[in-house]
């Protein structure tokens, strides 16, 4: 290894929530071999953003220092559903789907990490060569009491929800993972500790040294609120085009900005915090913001691809020119006309007509290039109008 043990949890440390136990990772790091590092993905959506990328790009950092990344598709444990965070029973999936979202998923995430220093191993490797008398040995590892500790299953046990037993067989499977890996260190959302404390127990269990946990936050989408999520709108998709990716983070407010730098940027934290320190001086957040999108994009295409999006984001908004790509959209109305704010919701421009009311009033609605102040204008059948929401949002409408 040719970093120094505190160069390199320097690294590993950043932007992390947690590391356990920093103590026992340093003798990991002391015995000057490459770590066994391991990341599970269970993989329930075919697309990736952002969001998840906070976890891949820590591999990359790890895979960079030289240790060995075992990139875990759980295709066995898909099959049973993270309850994570759930309220309710989380529907399965068969394994013809998980076999999909398994090949997008591999795809995607070699945009990141070197597929040539990557292992890709699938869970169902090990787990479907045990028999019902291995499963409940393994089940027997760990009491109902020990189970109830997680959150989301002693909320819904009080609240009289149900909680199937497959649900239990999660963890203990995630923790097994670990086992059969020989794991020195997993890595995992914050919301995955108890998993991830699974695997170190098991390990103990089964006679292998434990694993040491490293936990990563939960990134926030574009609101700056919630966490990144394709079902709230508030996400920036890695299959996303360039031109969409790059404008997305120049949406992004100038104060979340230094979050997404630290979690998702491969520049130096010593860049990183020099910039901050220039932007206190006076320097302009947005010429920061640019260096960011335009690294993001390259990443996922091409400096080409990055030059571009940065020459289109610049005669669009510095210009006000409209992009030769608009969507045309027809919508059908049952009456002879429609409220503004109706159809800029039916146009999936906005998520609601309160939003349209409120993007109205604060001058963030253009019709046919023109800065709309009345909430109560209306548009009739036969009419095709360009509408532009925000900075980012533009349809072209026959109305039908």
């Amino acid at each position: 290894m040719k970093n120094s043990i505190n160069s390199q949890l320097g690294i590993i440390k950043r932007g992390c929530t947690e590391l356990l136990l920093e103590s026992e990772l340093e003798i990991k790091l002391a015995k000057d071999r490459p770590l066994r590092i391991k990341a599970g993905f269970d993989p329930t959506a075919p697309d990736l953003h952002l969001g998840h990328t906070v976890l891949i790009n820590k591999l990359k950092q790890l895979q960079d220092l030289g240790h060995h990344i075992l990139f875990l598709i759980g295709d066995f444990t898909g099959m049973i559903g993270d309850p994570t965070g759930k309220n309710a029973t989380r529907p399965p999936l068969t394994r013809e789907q998980v076999s999909q979202n398994a090949q997008s998923y591999t795809t995607q995430v070699f945009k990141i990490l070197d597929p040539n220093k990557t292992e890709v191993v699938f869970n169902s490797s090990w787990m479907d060569s045990l028999n019902a008398a291995d499963m409940i040995k393994l089940a027997a590892t760990h009491t109902v009491a020990r189970m109830l500790e997680r959150d989301d299953f002693d909320k819904r046990y009080r609240n009289n929800q149900p909680i199937a037993i497959h649900e239990f067989l999660y963890p203990l499977v995630q923790g097994y993972d670990s086992v059969a890996l020989k794991a020195d260190l997993e890595l995992g959302g914050t919301d995955q500790k108890f998993n991830l404390l699974m695997g170190r127990e098991l390990q103990k269990h089964y006679g292998q040294s434990p694993q040491c946990i490293l936990t990563m936050p939960l990134l926030e989408g574009l609101d700056g609120v919630n966490k990144m999520s394709k079902s709230l709108n508030n996400y920036i998709g890695i299959t996303d085009s360039p031109k969409e990716i790059f404008g997305k983070i120049m949406s992004v407010s100038d104060q979340l900005m230094w979050r997404y730098l630290e979690l998702l940027s491969f520049e130096s934290m010593e860049n990183i915090n020099q910039w901050r320190l220039e932007v206190e001086q006076g320097r302009n957040p947005r010429d920061i913001k640019v260096q960011f999108a335009q690294e993001i994009v390259t990443r996922f295409y091409s400096p080409k691809d990055a030059d571009e999006a940065l020459s289109d984001f610049e005669t669009r908004f510095k210009h006000g020119v409209l992009p030769e790509d608009i969507a045309e959209i027809t919508i059908a109305i049952h009456e002879k006309d429609i409220l503004l704010v109706q159809l800029l919701k039916l146009a999936n421009l906005t998520a609601s007509t309160s939003e349209s009311m409120r993007m109205i009033n604060q001058g963030g609605v253009k019709l046919n290039e023109q800065k709309v102040t009345d909430k109560n204008i209306k548009l009739s059948q036969g009419e095709t109008v360009v509408l532009q929401v925000g900075k980012r949002k533009f349809a072209r409408i026959l109305i039908q």
